[in-house]
């Protein structure tokens, strides 16, 4: 199944039916009077987000979707029958927004939660609802409100506890494969994933998501590369690991960089909890290694870690403080306790 992370759908409301202009008539019955029953409701669209889904593509090939509008109502009182609802089932973590892609209508972070995207119109009046005692016989009616109309956009932001990070090659599908049963692709050569992946990984019986995006590139909030687009994917996760490949002869500077481009991306993600993991050790003898992780030691200015995803040297290790970063974020966001209510 492709990657598809946003996508482009139109919708309409359905339109309510017209009310009836009807009057009894039948033998034997005097002033029989008004019975035009009310049009229906037309049908709305709505927004799901459902388990099993975890890419837009089949908004790819259907971006139409118009709900049934409402029949019109009929004689004896009859109430038109109310047009079909239509739901948009989306995977968890969709935001949906306005045509301008800015405005955010709704963010979709809990299976079975809906959100109503056009409100279906109201029925017209019958011309029962127009007599009275000084127009017993009215001729008229109202047509149903027309529907609602409009463009929006689908963004997924994949649901991660875990968002990998790091430069072209610097390791992180092979992390990925090492540590879940997921199957990137790995090669020797740059940008080898195009799309994101999701793997389960689990450290002392506990298991959490570890997403990997594309690599980053110096500018690639200017679009070069791949450029920052997939960044979205890990702005709801509780920790990043941070991957610097250790053969590299300027580690400082593919640190440096990676950072510049979370701070170029704005919103809160250069301010999430990091792992700083410096990859690839198996390769590196031991003064090489040691210089190595005292310079990215110095530009992280904080603790780091080895790791070899090859060999998996240190990727307990490197799982376990993901594991207490995951934790603490959960007790930060954990809602307080509601107080019982007072009972004399």
């Amino acid at each position: 199944m492709k990657f598809l992370d946003l996508a482009r759908v139109h919708i309409r409301s359905g339109s309510g039916g017209a009310g009836c202009v009807s009057f009894r008539r039948e033998k034997y019955i005097e002033y029989g009077g008004p019975d035009g029953g009310d049009g229906g409701k037309g049908g709305s669209v709505w927004a799901e987000a459902v388990e099993g889904l975890n890419t837009l593509i089949d908004f790819r090939y259907q971006q139409h979707f118009f709900a049934e509008n409402g029949r019109p109502g009929m004689g004896k009182q009859r109430t038109g029958k109310d047009g079909e609802d239509i739901v948009l089932r989306v995977p968890v973590g969709t935001e949906i927004l306005d045509e301008d892609q800015e405005t955010v209508i709704a963010d979709l972070t809990r299976v079975g939660e809906r959100v109503e995207l056009a409100r279906g119109g109201n029925g017209g009046w019958g011309n029962l609802h127009f007599k009275t005692s000084t127009n017993q016989a009215p001729r008229r009616a109202n047509p149903g409100q027309p529907g609602v109309e409009r463009t929006l956009w689908l963004r997924l932001k994949l649901i991660a506890d875990v968002g990998l990070l790091g430069l072209p090659n610097a390791g992180k599908s092979t992390f990925l494969a090492a540590t879940s049963n997921a199957r990137p692709k790995i090669a020797d050569y740059p940008f080898t994933t195009l799309h994101p992946n999701l793997g389960v990984v689990g450290v002392d019986g506990v298991e959490f998501v570890v997403a990997d995006i594309p690599g980053l590139i110096e500018g690639a909030h200017e679009g070069r590369g791949i450029g920052d687009r997939f960044l979205g994917h890990v702005e709801r996760c509780a920790v990043l690991l941070h991957l610097v490949d250790g053969t590299s002869a300027a580690v400082g500077e593919d640190y440096r960089t990676i950072i510049h481009e979370l701070e170029a991306y704005g919103g809160h993600l250069a301010a999430k909890p990091r792992v700083t993991v410096l990859n690839k050790v198996d390769a590196l003898d031991d003064d090489r290694l040691a210089d190595a992780r005292a310079e990215l030691q110095r530009v992280s200015g904080g603790p780091v870690l080895t790791m070899s995803g090859v060999s998996r040297t240190g990727v307990t290790e490197v799982l376990r403080a993901l594991r207490a970063q995951i934790d603490e974020d959960r007790l930060r966001h954990k809602p307080a306790k509601e107080t019982a209510p007072w009972h004399p």
